[in-house]
């Protein structure tokens, strides 16, 4: 059986692409935690613009370098990777009142799934609480301007990943 640690928490998600909400939650969240990892789901149902490595690769130049953060990619059921490493906390972001509901039933499920395990949630600083990854890939695929809402290699990937497109 798997030892969950509550000063080990997990932030999952796919990351199409990590925007500065993600990465104002991870600089918040890692002071809370002994080990925070960033866990990025491989997601092939969600048809992601971002191959996985590319997704960790641009996640790990967004969010800098954090000595208790570990940014690593998964493709397991989220419950089976938090026994893998251990984790006692997973962390999840809410922008708006709209997202409590699908994170609410996400919640329950992993109750369900691992109940040593709590959900925290936090919400982004203000400025970034509209912000959302498939809002930047529209925004980007029409050629607006992205780069309030990424990191700067976050903007070049998604110009170069829709300017390549026919």
């Amino acid at each position: 059986m798997p030892t969950y640690s509550p000063r080990i928490a997990v932030y999952p998600g796919t990351f199409d692409p990590m925007t500065n909400g993600h990465t104002d939650l991870v600089h918040r969240a890692a002071p809370l935690f002994e080990k925070l990892y960033v866990a990025i789901a491989e997601s092939p149902g969600k048809g992601p613009a971002f191959p996985l490595a590319e997704r960790i690769e641009l996640a790990r130049q967004a969010i800098g370098p954090l000595g208790n953060v570990e940014i690593v990619g998964f493709d397991s059921l989220l419950a089976e990777f938090v026994g893998v490493i251990g984790a006692g906390v997973i962390l999840r972001g809410l922008r708006a009142v709209s997202d409590f509901e699908y994170e609410f039933q996400l919640a329950s499920m992993n109750r369900h799934l691992i109940p040593r395990v709590e959900t925290l949630f936090l919400t982004p600083a203000e400025q970034y609480s509209f912000i959302s990854s498939s809002l930047v890939r529209e925004i980007a695929r029409l050629g607006g301007d992205i780069s309030g809402f990424v990191h700067p290699a976050v903007q070049q990937a998604l110009k170069t990943r829709w300017c390549a497109a026919p």
